[in-house]
């Protein structure tokens, strides 16, 4: 099993409500799949969150939200590809 991901947009974010520096939100990420010959696209939707300084901008929070969806799907594939190799007996 193997895929890619195509596209991935960050579609709400803000302020964790009771954490200070804290920010929430959720990235839509878009998946081209391959498994046991057949392809199949989808959208995975991602919560993520991320710890913010006082002083960051915007952008810089949405980029440390993306890199929270970004190891999220760095797990999902590393796990995925130690399963493949293993064999029924």
């Amino acid at each position: 099993m193997s895929f890619v991901v195509k596209e991935c947009q960050l579609l709400d974010y803000g302020p964790h409500p009771t954490f200070a520096g804290r920010y929430t939100g959720m990235v839509r990420v878009k998946i081209e799949e391959t498994f046991l010959g057949s392809d199949s696209a989808y959208p995975l939707d991602l919560k993520v969150r991320a710890e913010a300084g006082a002083d960051w901008s915007p952008a810089q929070v949405r980029q440390a939200l993306l890199v929270h969806a970004a190891q999220q799907l760095n797990r999902l594939k590393a796990r995925l590809a130690d399963t493949s190799d293993i064999a029924a007996e």
